[in-house]
């Protein structure tokens, strides 16, 4: 017959209550031991009856035991606290962004021209001196890129002048670095060629140059 399922609560019987701690006490001190055997743990249970009496089960010391269990609580808390007291000034400080983003979009609103209802006159004066500020930075800077843009200008245009002048100064007559004399028309070079050629001698001697006469 299967075993029914105990129900969780307290045994109004006294005998089977107490023979009940008994016996579970056992199996608990019995697998506290197993534990520490085969998993190399340190364990230690302590136990009071509801007539007061302890009992105890420690795989090493039971004092040196609960001080560490003090000392790792001790640091838990710490750092417990350490961990709420970042928590809060993250708060603080993500409320604090908040703040300063809403007032930096109302002040961008109102450089816009918008939500200016609730302005005050000397709001309104300190608006109009930023913006008077902000104009004549952008003045400035446009100021800037002209000059520079003409300066481009008139370099380009200096050079377009200049090559236009020296074409005009050299174009028929050519660059001054070309060689006239290199230059010869092709009859003259033909009636050279001719005129050298009847210097040749055509007499044919017969033995030594020396033998000559």
């Amino acid at each position: 017959m299967a075993r029914g399922k105990i129900q969780m609560k307290r045994i109004e019987n006294a005998t089977s209550r107490q023979a009940t701690f008994s016996k579970r006490r056992n199996g608990l001190m019995k697998k506290a031991f197993e534990l520490s055997v085969l998993c190399d743990a340190e364990v230690a249970v302590i136990i009071f009856s509801q007539r007061g009496r302890l009992y105890e089960f420690s795989s090493s010391n039971m004092q040196k035991t609960i001080e560490r269990y003090h000392q790792y609580a001790k640091e838990d808390t710490g750092k417990k606290a350490s961990m709420e007291q970042y928590m809060l000034h993250l708060k603080h400080e993500a409320a604090d962004m908040s703040r300063k983003i809403e007032l930096l979009e109302a002040s961008k609103r109102k450089f816009l021209g918008q939500g200016l209802e609730s302005c005050s006159v000397d709001e309104l004066q300190e608006i109009s001196v930023q913006l008077e500020r902000s104009l004549s930075t952008i003045r400035v800077k446009k100021d800037q890129l002209f000059k520079e843009q003409i300066e481009q200008l008139k370099a380009k245009v200096f050079l377009i002048e200049e090559n236009s002048r020296l074409c005009e100064k050299y174009g028929e007559k050519g660059m001054p670095w070309q060689s006239t004399s290199s230059v010869q028309p092709k009859e003259a070079r033909i009636h050279s060629l001719s005129s050298g050629s009847t210097d040749v001698e055509t007499e044919l001697f017969i033995g030594l140059p020396e033998m000559r006469c």
